[in-house]
C-alpha cells in the first residue's frame, strides 16, 4: 500500500477508536454491532487493513457508532498534512 493509502487507512482506524472510547464501547461490543470479527475491528482501528475493507463495513462501523460515515472519511487540514508531506 502506497504511503498516502496506508496513512489514510490509520487515519481513519484512529476516528473508529475515538469514537468507539468516547462511546464507551469495548472493541468486541463494536465488532458484534458492527458484523465483524473483533480482530477484524482491531486490524481496522491500527490501520493494518488491506483494501478488502469495503465501503460497506465502514458504513457498518459508522452506524453501530451512531455518526455519520462523513466523520471518518474526511480530515482537517492538519490531518491532510499527514499523508500529504510527500506530495
Amino acid at each position: 500500500m502506497c504511503d498516502k493509502k496506508a496513512m489514510i487507512c490509520k487515519l481513519i482506524g484512529a476516528k473508529i477508536a475515538y469514537y468507539r472510547n468516547i462511546s464507551g464501547l469495548t472493541q468486541g461490543s463494536l465488532a458484534k454491532r458492527s458484523h465483524i470479527s473483533k480482530s477484524t475491528l482491531s486490524r481496522i482501528e491500527r490501520g493494518n487493513y488491506n483494501q478488502s475493507v469495503t465501503i460497506s463495513v465502514l458504513i457498518d462501523i459508522a452506524d453501530a457508532l451512531h455518526i455519520d460515515l462523513q466523520l471518518l472519511m474526511s480530515f482537517s487540514d492538519e490531518e491532510k498534512r499527514l499523508y500529504r508531506h510527500d506530495l
